[in-house]
Parts: C-alpha cells; sequence; structure tokens
C-alpha cells in the first residue's frame, strides 16, 4: 500500500539539518509499516528494535546515554556494523524503554551523522513518567488514517487518485458515480491499514468490521493499560458517547450526554488522554473569523470528531445495507460520518487549522473554518440534496471571505462567492 508520507521521510532523509525523528499517531494507523517500507526503499540496511518486544534492550538506556556504547549494543543486537549513511535505525515503541526518548538528544547532539527514527503511539510518549524530552532536539512527523486518496490507490483506482492529486477538476464529472461508490466504502471501511488491506484484497465488507471491532477493542484495552486508574471509567463514558454527541444537530459537545448533570471539570482530563493519544481530534468554536483564528477561539465549545470516520462507523453500529441505499450512507445520524469524514481530511494537512463558528445566540453556524497561511475558508458540509444553507449565507454576507468552500455530493462548481468541491474531492483545498 502506498502511504503518502513516504515523501516527508525522505525529505527527512535528504535534509541538511536533520534532527532524529520522533513518528507519532495513534495505535494501528500504519506507523510500523510505513518505517520498515521507508527502510526497504531507501536504505542499505535497517536495524529495527521494538522494545515493547525486545526486552533485553529495554533498559539500554539507565547506565548512560553515551552514543558509541548505545551504537555497539544496537550492532550487537542486529548483528552487522552499523554504517551511519546507508544504514536506518529504527527505535519502535520506544516509550517502553526508560531513558529512550531523552537519549535522542545526545543521537543529535554528539553523533548527528546516524540516522534514526523513533516510533511509539501517543499514549505512551505524552505520558511517559520522569523522563526528559528532547525539546529542540527531534523532528516530528505525524501518521494519521490512510486518506481517501490512499484509499483509491489500495483499491487500485490509480487513474481517479491521478484526478485528485492533479486536481483535474473538468474530469471529476465523467467519474462522478465511481467517485460516489468508493467514497461510500471509505465511510464503511475508513482508514485503519489492516481494515483496508483485507478489504482491497476480499471486498468482504463483513471481515472489515470484524477487523474493526478488534481495532476497537485494543484501544478500550490501553484504557485501563495506560491512563491513570482514576480516570478510565471517565475515558470509557467519553469515547462511548462520541456517536452519540456527533449525531446531534448541533454537534457541540455537551458533557450532559457522557453523564446525567456531566460537568467538564468531571471530564477534561478524560477528553486530553484520548487527544493526546490522538483518538479523537477537538474542533473549537470561533467568534469571528480573524487572523490569526487562534485568538477567536472559545474554550469551552468546542466538537469532538474520532480519529476515523470507520471505526465511528462501527461504533455506531452502522448497518451494512445503509451503503447500498443511495446516498443514505451520507446522511446516516444526521450527516455525522459525513462531517467526520470532511474534518479526518482536513486534519492531513499540517499546516491547516481548523475550527467552526456559530453567531453569538447559536442560530447561525458554519461547519468548519480553516487558516491555511494567510487564507481564511469557510467550508460547509452538506450531506444531503438540499444543497441551501441560511447560517452559510449569513457568514459570507457578513464577513465577505476571498473564499468559500461547500462540499457536498454536486459535481465542481465555480460560483461567484463560492466553490462547490465535491465530497470525494475536499482533500484537493488549500
Amino acid at each position: 500500500m502506498y502511504r503518502d508520507k513516504i515523501k516527508e521521510l525522505i525529505d527527512w532523509k535528504l535534509g541538511e539539518y536533520r534532527k532524529p525523528l520522533i513518528v507519532l499517531g495513534a495505535r494501528q494507523v500504519g506507523k510500523t509499516w510505513l518505517i520498515q517500507e521507508f527502510g526497504k526503499q531507501k536504505y542499505k540496511q535497517t536495524v529495527y528494535i521494538n522494545f515493547e518486544k525486545a526486552k533485553v534492550m529495554r533498559d539500554i538506556f539507565l547506565p548512560d546515554l553515551d552514543t558509541k556504547r548505545l551504537i555497539t549494543n544496537f550492532e550487537l543486537f542486529a548483528g552487522f556494523k552499523i554504517t551511519p549513511e546507508d544504514t536506518l535505525i529504527v527505535l519502535d515503541e520506544i516509550q517502553a524503554a526508560p531513558q529512550g526518548i531523552t537519549s535522542l538528544k545526545y543521537f543529535n547532539e554528539d553523533s548527528p551523522e546516524y540516522q534514526i527514527i523513533a516510533a511509539g503511539s501517543l499514549l505512551g510518549i505524552n505520558i511517559h513518567p520522569n523522563e526528559s524530552f528532547p525539546v529542540g532536539k527531534v523532528d516530528f512527523l505525524e501518521l494519521r488514517p490512510m486518506s481517501f486518496y490512499e484509499f483509491l490507490l489500495a483499491m487500485n483506482e490509480n487513474g481517479l487518485a491521478r484526478i485528485l492529486d492533479e486536481k483535474l477538476y473538468d474530469s471529476l464529472p465523467v467519474f462522478a458515480e465511481k467517485f460516489k461508490e468508493i467514497l461510500k466504502y471509505y465511510l464503511y471501511i475508513g482508514g485503519m491499514p489492516e481494515v483496508v488491506l483485507h478489504f482491497s484484497q476480499f471486498r468482504d465488507f463483513n471481515k472489515a468490521r470484524q477487523i474493526q471491532k478488534k481495532v476497537l477493542k485494543t484501544y478500550q484495552s490501553d484504557f485501563s493499560k495506560h491512563a491513570p486508574k482514576d480516570i478510565v471509567p471517565r475515558i470509557n463514558m467519553v469515547w462511548k458517547s462520541i456517536p452519540s454527541q456527533l449525531a446531534k444537530e448541533n454537534k457541540k459537545f455537551v458533557y450532559g450526554v457522557v453523564k446525567e448533570g456531566g460537568r467538564a471539570k468531571e471530564f477534561e482530563l478524560a477528553i486530553q488522554w484520548l487527544l493526546d493519544c490522538g483518538l479523537l481530534h477537538r474542533c473549537f468554536r470561533i467568534s469571528k473569523p480573524g487572523m490569526p483564528l487562534s485568538a477567536y477561539q472559545d474554550l469551552s465549545a468546542f466538537k469532538l470528531y474520532h480519529n476515523d470516520v470507520g471505526l465511528l462507523a462501527a461504533m455506531a453500529k452502522l448497518p451494512l445495507k445503509t451503503i447500498l441505499d443511495g446516498s443514505a450512507i451520507f446522511e446516516e445520524f444526521k450527516g455525522a460520518l459525513t462531517e467526520n469524514y470532511v474534518m479526518q481530511q482536513l486534519l492531513l494537512k499540517d499546516d491547516n487549522d481548523i475550527y467552526y463558528w456559530t453567531n453569538g445566540n447559536s442560530t447561525a453556524e458554519v461547519d468548519f473554518v480553516i487558516q491555511n497561511d494567510e487564507e481564511i475558508i469557510p467550508v460547509e458540509v452538506k450531506s444531503g440534496a438540499n444543497l441551501k444553507s441560511a447560517s452559510f449565507k449569513f457568514f459570507c454576507d457578513k464577513y465577505s471571505p476571498q473564499k468559500a468552500i461547500r462540499t457536498s455530493l454536486a459535481d465542481y462548481k465555480e460560483e461567484d462567492r463560492m466553490t462547490n468541491i465535491p465530497l470525494y474531492a475536499i482533500n484537493t483545498i488549500g
């Protein structure tokens, strides 16, 4: 399978001021596969150490952080000589090795010639106790579930993928029905690599759902394994509430949906833990589309989106027959899947700051407002056939944005004040 982030790994390898690289991401989004594939393609040899599995190596950093000693031990583990110019050193699940993350500082300062990639789920890295984090001494790359573009490639729809990659908007209407069909699959299957790989090979929706359930069980097992014991019940409550939160007409997160009478103070640590793990993504409300958007955010009002639309569909127990019923999957539980899908694709551009807007009394709302470099772009998501939106018109009349996007199942169309971009091409904006 192809992962677009491999281009960033190549840029890192060729960078003049390369530092040790930390690859972040939720469990099972494909970090290990991507790094190993990169090693196969671009290096003569790879040293791969998984500190969760290779218990004998876990305490290697404790005596001292002398990089020459560490390299010697890596060589003994690998069984061959490490040559800095053509060897990739991969330290996987580095959070399982005490002082492992701290060692990256010394590789950067004392042995910058070695090419080192460390990986680990956000579960470990953001909550690793009693360890100095090498601020300014490492580079970062964040991996998310597979995008719709990557899903097309996995499904051998290379022509459709080329249309999106090259922004061949004139070709979109010609292949619109095929795009819609594959997008339906994506809303159900999502972007978790194991699920996508199996589905691309066997086209078995039921087996894909079984794999999704297994992933969800793994996540919930991680709650008990990694989170502070006193907040595990609240983490589970927040996690299980996400489909209900997004099924509301107003998708603003409401603590009372988690628990009757629930308050922010009771659940804020649980929410932060899920955010740190990369399992949820938060979108704050802004009061005004000013530059920068962060100056106008309301920290008390936000939406929470799932990290993967397919896992959201599995949590919501979306029936398979929905895929066969016209455009029903796009409108299912008030368009929650569609909106989560758009958020998921917008997040793939690391420089996007993503918010939503409502007016003072919440009678008007725009689904997303993104800041990309010097641009502020409102994005209205339409999952049904009715493309009219009084809120979007109100926003555009009030603030006169230079660029406005509506995304729907309708064909690509440029109008005076707005461009309609089909849902399946939302990755082309920005």
